[in-house]
């Protein structure tokens, strides 16, 4: 061996002064990795051995420092370095120095392949034949490359890149670089070769195909000829997280995707909450001045549900549904996934149990349920995933509901977790027969939430329809910090259920109220019917959630009425005896979560909790108007006039408040940026 390496070092002295080819580097870079391998093969086996070869390779890299580089193809040379781990040592290093320049963008990339499930690597670029000469290599590099694509005789050096995995960049996923080895998640990065560079393929992404159910806002009605407004309450805050993750791209979000319930919702609120589990929520109700529309008022209807210590909490029976397909291979989808239930771990007791299941061409269960006490082994699960494949979502909700109801817990919680872009391509896909399949399976006692990841391919309106029908609720995750709220600081209100059905319904008094309009709530609407009917279903409270529906309206005799008296109406309503003060009668209906007959509360809405100007509202009641406002604004401010975001960010300033985790303060830079948000994001190619 040491004969070997002197002659490898001569033969370093001769060739000293040759300049390299670029096709010549690579190759060597190729036979140099293969060395490498096998001489740390070899040095395992035979310490003594391998410790003269680090030291030897010391000098000769020391020697190279000094000296200009040399030719990799010279027949000797090749020759010597199939035996010589040392000397691969050093060509991967001339060749990494050389060929990776500053400033290119290497992060990991998705190829459109994905789409229907991403190719082997021997597909994406042609494999190097194990024993390909050197001198083919140089006769098959073209004497000119054509413009903006990789010379045909230099893909065997893109090959041997990814192989290398160089990644100088990788991205940053809400304040973890998501790499393999802090997301678990292996998304290897793609290369090509142009010229004397290796350059990352550019980075692609689904644009355009966002879905999300068509919105039509809730139109003002006339008291005297409807007088009864009935929905159903959300708790969701998808569309808020949504709405901010387009904004902080410098785009503004599609109008569809704007639910100003959601975005109102998404804020606590200082409510006074119930004393005991048997009263499961309370109700809190003001009315302020409209903050955009003089001579109109805001009547703000306040729930919050019963905060349930973490020690009273019911065992969790929790499945995790996870899409692997290929559309999830970006650093905001599988990475930070996998970095989100990490977090949920840290909320549940040890004696909670988890399984997980995933799903892309097809699916299957990656984990049988198990004890979080055993948390190695659920992380070392979540750390095997890989994005692959197309989207068989049906499959998987199936066989995610099959695993949990064979460890249902009757007085546990038994929940499957979905976690997905919502790209379902594969089986059924239609949104119909998902929720009809949901739906059955409530009486199962086993319910659905979802988690909604990326963007240019969410499918919102799926993962609404399925949270809804699923007596579930839906978040969108776009950083870690979003995660740790709705996982870790909000995990009761996400897994618990303190009342289900929870419908809302108002009656006007025609006497007081000539218009009214309910903001936002359009998707969860119900008949009047629908109140009384037990079996119809409507949204769930968790405990401590807080909820809150904002109408606007127009008192009686007003001047600035949108909607004139008609011609041959009858004469104007007559307020009932005792009911003078009364702006509307407020009617709750909901059923505990063991039971199938619901509970009324009742309560009048009146005078004596109205502030007579907007600075005398309390500043929750004014904050929840400015998101009420941007939410309209957002989706073009049809009955909001002139009130524009410099105006919103006034009224929020001004009730801000303590702000203890930087969520109000956040918001009023989110309506800041939306002042020179772009209309439609720019294209990409």
């Amino acid at each position: 061996m040491n004969d070997e390496l002197n002659r490898m070092e001569r033969a370093f002295e001769r060739q000293a002064a040759v300049q390299p080819s670029d096709v010549a580097r690579q190759a060597a870079m190729r036979a140099a990795t293969e060395a490498f391998e096998l001489g740390n093969s070899k040095a395992r086996q035979a310490s003594t051995v391998g410790s003269r070869l680090r030291e030897r390779g010391n000098q000769l890299l020391s020697a190279l420092k000094r000296r200009p580089f040399m030719d990799f193809a010279h027949p000797k040379l090749t020759h010597l370095m199939a035996g010589g781990a040392s000397l691969a040592v050093l060509a991967v290093a001339v060749v990494s120095i050389d060929h990776i320049r500053p400033g290119i963008v290497t992060t990991p990339v998705e190829s459109k392949l994905d789409k229907a499930g991403p190719a082997d690597e021997t597909d994406t670029v042609a494999a190097v034949p194990e024993n390909e000469p050197v001198a083919r290599l140089e006769e098959a590099a073209p004497a000119k490359k054509e413009a903006g694509r990789p010379q045909p005789g230099t893909r065997q050096v893109a090959k041997q890149a990814n192989r290398m995995n160089f990644n100088l960049s990788p991205p940053i996923v809400g304040g973890i670089i998501a790499n393999e080895s802090t997301s678990g998640v292996r998304s290897r990065p793609q290369y090509q070769v142009q010229g004397r560079d290796i350059i990352a393929i550019p980075q692609y992404r689904d644009q355009g195909r966002d879905k999300f159910s068509d919105i039509t806002p809730n139109p003002l009605k006339v008291a005297a000829e409807d007088p009864v407004s009935t929905f159903s309450i959300d708790v969701d805050t998808a569309s808020y997280a949504f709405v901010r993750n387009a904004l902080n791209n410098g785009v503004l979000p599609q109008k569809d995707a704007v639910r100003v319930e959601e975005m109102i919702n998404y804020f606590d609120y200082g409510y006074q909450a119930p004393e005991n589990r048997s009263e499961p929520f309370r109700a809190n109700v003001s009315i302020m001045p409209t903050p955009w529309n003089t001579g109109t008022k805001l009547l703000r209807i306040g729930i919050k549900g019963f905060e349930m210590p973490k020690t009273e909490a019911p065992r969790a029976n929790l499945v995790f549904l996870i899409d692997t397909s290929g559309s999830m291979r970006s650093p905001d989808k599988l990475p930070l996934l996998v970095n989100s239930f990490k977090l949920l771990l840290s909320s549940l007791k040890p004696d909670d149990t988890v399984a997980l299941v995933t799903y892309a061409g097809a699916a299957g269960t990656v984990l049988e349920p198990t004890r979080v006490a055993d948390r190695s082994k659920i992380l070392s699960a979540l750390e095997r995933l890989t994005a692959r494949g197309r989207t068989a979502g049906a499959e998987g909700i199936r066989q995610a509901y099959q695993l949990a109801e064979s460890q249902i817990d009757s007085a546990g919680v038994n929940r499957v977790i979905l976690a997905t872009d919502g790209d379902f391509n594969v089986g059924i896909s239609d949104t119909g027969e998902l929720k009809s399949f949901i739906e059955r399976k409530r009486a199962s006692g086993v319910t659905l939430s979802v988690l909604g990841f990326g963007r240019g391919n969410y499918n919102d309106e799926l993962m609404q329809a399925l949270a809804q029908n699923g007596n579930g609720n839906a978040a969108y995750i776009d950083t870690l910090s979003e995660a740790r709220k709705v996982l870790v600081e909000e995990a009761g209100s996400t897994l618990f259920t303190i009342a289900k059905d929870v419908k809302l319904q108002l009656e006007f008094n025609p006497a007081t109220v000539s218009e009214y309009r309910l903001i936002g709530y359009e998707t969860r609407l119900l008949n009047r019917e629908d109140f009384n009917n037990d079996k119809v279903d409507a949204g769930d409270i968790g405990a401590g959630h807080t909820v809150t529906a904002l109408y606007e309206i127009t008192p009686a005799g007003a001047e600035n009425r949108l909607i004139d008296d008609l011609r041959y109406q009858a004469e104007p309503a007559k307020p009932a005896v005792g009911n003078a003060g009364e702006y509307a009668f407020m009617k709750i209906r909901y059923k505990l979560p063991d039971s199938d007959t619901s509970t009324l509360i009742t309560a009048p809405v009146t005078r004596a909790s109205e502030a007579e100007s907007v600075s005398q509202a309390s500043r929750d009641d004014r904050f929840a108007a400015s998101v009420a406002a941007f939410g309209q604004v957002l989706r073009g401010g049809r009955y909001t006039g002139k009130f524009s975001y410099d105006d919103v960010v006034s009224l929020a300033q001004s009730a801000k408040g303590e702000d203890r985790f930087g969520y109000r303060a956040e918001f009023i830079n989110l309506v800041r940026l939306a002042k020179s948000a772009a209309a439609l994001e720019p294209g990409r190619q």
